[in-house]
């Protein structure tokens, strides 16, 4: 809890009290442990100290057990015995004030953002590209900035891949061959990601994270719990938006340099899930976010079973170590618990490798950073008993929460406005539109030029029926003026020949017979 006179955190109870400075939480922290051994206890007590110290807390519960935050807690044998082994005096049970968010919006405010704020290096790592698939996908971006159309949620993805994809020749001088094969896996992954929940987690309104700076009457920091047990069950959609977050986060903060106590406190979860298959570049890119975030007032906490379950880069910037006990049934355990207990400044008073081995529940190795900043030599204490409840609330507290919540109008309702889905379809119905047009006018065209070379045929063969008509007709005039015209000289002529040939015959019948009857003169 947070003790005003001393204005530390008193986190745990060992030889001596554990106080974890204030001023030195943004130096990061990590839980660790195997399950069942007290890490949600631990989280829930640094998690109410915050909040009472007026510093806003963000959550992942993944459990579904940090819901009961919001309820004053009730006293146990086991708390008891704390209390009164700790000697801690005046301890009230009290609850805070708690906002649930749930990607989902199920058990929380939806909680959204767009695919043009998620970005395309994220969404790479989140879809599993390539470096040639991821390639594209930036192309993809570049264009749609450039054409200023917005990314906002799957769908606007979907068609700005596929405008890219059918257009790639017209980009392949400007940003390099695009294949058709690349695009295809692309729109693959979208759809699988779809199927995960990502159409309901791209979106609007998105959420914007300065509400999450929110304080209650009395200056506690408001408890922002992010349901997670259906999220969950997608890690890498999980992963993926705890880092989206993180970098928002760090680009909306100004510098603050150091300060007395954090602007606000991150505790992640499962955060090997942040990690797990994440690109060597993406890895770079988070050890930057979160040694450079210190400096904007925030503190981030990882909850993990094993140190090594995060890189090496992100371990060399937490000053604050909570180690729960540690199994070490396998080689690999064993390797782990040897470099879990060699993070430690030694304490000459125990072996810390067999103690860790040997913590129970609720005990762990400590080591916070004093107020110069330096590690302190490790201690085995007792965590804090928590103040509010350990119990889940019960759902009907959450739904009152939610509805009571002045969040709950500006998230309630989905916002789906014009973006590149929408633009792009009024291109391709324009587009096709056109075309169709043009093709009718092509259709309208040929068909009036096959009428016409029909009109044209028919004109040819009408004319060239009515120039044989006209060449009969004057061909069968002149024959019949020949032949009456032939008549006439035929008769005059045969008259005369007729004649002619009587007087001949005439002739020549009087000179045979002159011949024969007197003499024959030839």
């Amino acid at each position: 809890m947070y003790l005003q006179e001393s204005h530390k955190v008193w986190l745990a109870t060992g030889e001596a009290p554990v106080y974890l400075e204030p001023s030195m939480a943004n130096r990061h922290g990590l839980i660790a442990g195997a399950t069942g051994t007290g890490k949600t206890v631990t989280l829930k007590v640094l998690a109410e100290s915050f909040s009472e110290m007026g510093v806003p807390v963000f959550v992942a519960d993944i459990k579904g057990d940090l819901t009961g935050m919001c309820m004053q807690g009730e006293e146990t044998k086991h708390i008891r015995r704390s209390i009164d082994n700790m000697h801690i005096e005046n301890f009230t049970y009290t609850a805070y004030p708690v906002r649930f968010f749930d990607v989902y919006g199920k058990q929380g405010h939806p909680v959204r953002t767009t695919i043009s704020e998620m970005g395309p290096d994220l969404l790479s790592r989140l879809l599993g590209l390539n470096d040639t698939q991821s390639g594209i996908l930036n192309i993809v971006f570049r264009i749609a900035d450039e054409k200023g159309l917005l990314l906002l949620d799957l769908k606007d993805l979907r068609s700005m891949v596929q405008y890219v994809g059918d257009n790639a020749k017209d980009y392949k001088l400007t940003y390099g061959n695009i294949s058709s094969q690349s695009v295809g896996a692309i729109q693959r992954a979208l759809l699988k990601l779809e199927d995960e929940g990502g159409d309901i987690f791209f979106g609007e309104p998105a959420l914007e994270l300065e509400d999450w700076f929110d304080w209650d009457e009395s200056g506690k920091g408001a408890m922002n719990i992010l349901e997670c047990q259906e999220l969950f069950q997608h890690p890498l959609l999980y992963g993926t938006f705890l880092l989206w977050m993180l970098s928002e986060l760090y680009e909306m903060l100004p510098e603050a340099g150091d300060l007395d106590k954090p602007k606000i406190a991150f505790f992640f979860d499962e955060a090997h899930l942040l990690f797990d298959d994440a690109p060597k570049a993406l890895v770079d890119k988070v050890e930057q976010v979160v040694r450079l975030i210190r400096s904007k007032g925030v503190s981030v906490w990882f909850i993990t079973q094993q140190p090594s379950d995060l890189p090496d880069s992100v371990l060399s910037q937490i000053g604050n170590r909570v180690q729960h006990a540690l199994r070490a049934y396998t080689p690999k355990d064993q390797k782990g618990l040897r470099a879990a207990a060699q993070s430690f400044r030694e304490n000459p008073a125990f072996d810390t490798e067999e103690t860790l081995q040997a913590l129970g529940v609720g005990e762990a190795l400590i080591s916070v950073l004093d107020a110069d900043g330096v590690p302190s030599i490790v201690q085995k204490a007792n965590i804090m008993p928590p103040r509010s409840s350990m119990k889940a609330a019960p759902e009907q507290n959450v739904q009152a929460a939610i509805i009571a919540s002045p969040l709950h109008q500006k998230y309630g309702q989905v916002i789906d406005r014009e973006s590149a889905y929408e633009i792009i379809e009024d291109m391709r119905e324009a587009q096709e539109l056109a075309e169709q047009q043009e093709a009718e006018a092509k259709a309208k065209e040929k068909e009036e030029a096959a009428l016409r070379k029909e009109w044209e045929k028919e004109q040819a063969a009408r004319e060239k029926a009515y120039r044989q008509s006209s060449t009969r007709k004057t061909t069968s005039s002149r024959s019949s003026s020949s032949r009456s015209k032939q008549s006439a000289v035929e008769k005059s002529i045969n008259k005369t020949l007729n004649q002619a040939a009587n007087t001949i015959g005439r002739e020549l019948g009087k000179q045979i017979v002159r011949g024969l009857l007197g003499t024959f003169k030839k």
